[in-house]
């Protein structure tokens, strides 16, 4: 597939590097260090000066959604493929020339090649599409944009939660006594297995399972319900939901 990626931050390097010995890849960054950055990485990488989309390619955009406005793509490719949140496909419509367009939500995950990627738009690139995410990790694709809303505000949002939820257990640890690498690293190794755990086992059949009676783990769990911490993990993903409702009027 011949792919032109612009935008080459965080993310997209993240896509370049998963993407880039599979497919006839060129970028298109306009910052200077990061293009110095990606050149350290990668001394075969193909940069250009403009976006010129030849018939038949893909333009993925990974610039910041404020960048919207900057973005100039001669030609018609295939398809445009969007990883900026808020920006919907009639937006992207408006704005580009394309005969298919696919909204694709991944997190910060994709840096591991384990990114949750959600994903809509024209069904006529969905299995393209598909195939490129899942090189990053787990793709899911979803019938409507206020789908991607609920996929930003879990997926997109949640390592933001799961990051305070793992300070806050390990800074727990160590009030108790722990070194802080070691609460650390248990925290981590924690998640890691977490991920396995949830990928085949319902998350109430696996507390319920290691709830024994009147034991630790019953005790923590009755603690975090008096405490509320179920309500505030529903009013976590509302409030980025509702904020990602909010930046798709962004025109």
């Amino acid at each position: 597939m011949k792919l032109l990626l612009i935008g080459a931050g965080n993310m997209g390097a993240a896509l370049y590097e998963r993407w880039r010995l599979e497919h006839d890849l060129s970028v298109l960054e306009s910052n200077e260090a990061a293009r110095g950055a990606l050149k350290s990485r990668f001394n075969d990488i193909r940069f250009v000066s403009e976006a010129q989309a030849e018939i038949g390619s893909v333009v993925v955009l990974a610039v910041k959604p404020q960048s919207i406005d900057s973005v100039k793509i001669a030609g018609k490719p295939r398809a445009i493929v969007s990883i900026m949140a808020g920006v919907s496909l009639e937006n992207l419509r408006e704005r580009f020339s394309a005969d298919l367009f696919v909204r694709a939500m991944p997190n910060l995950a994709a840096v591991y090649g384990k990114s949750a990627t959600t994903l809509t738009g024209d069904d006529g690139f969905k299995r393209e599409a598909m195939e490129l995410f899942e090189r990053i990790g787990t793709a899911l694709w979803v019938e409507s944009e206020q789908e991607i809303a609920i996929a930003t505000a879990l997926a997109g949002s949640g390592p933001g939660f799961l990051a305070l939820a793992a300070e806050a257990m390990g800074d727990a640890a160590v009030s108790l006594g722990m070194k802080s690498d070691d609460a650390r690293k248990l925290t981590a190794a924690l998640f890691n297995g977490m991920g396995d755990l949830l990928a085949n086992e319902h998350p109430a059949l696996l507390k319920q399972r290691v709830c024994s009676p009147a034991g630790t783990t019953i005790a923590g769990v009755a603690s975090m319900e008096i405490n509320g911490v179920r309500g505030g993990f529903f009013e976590a993903v509302r409030a980025a939901f509702n904020r990602s409702n909010e930046l798709r009027t962004i025109k």
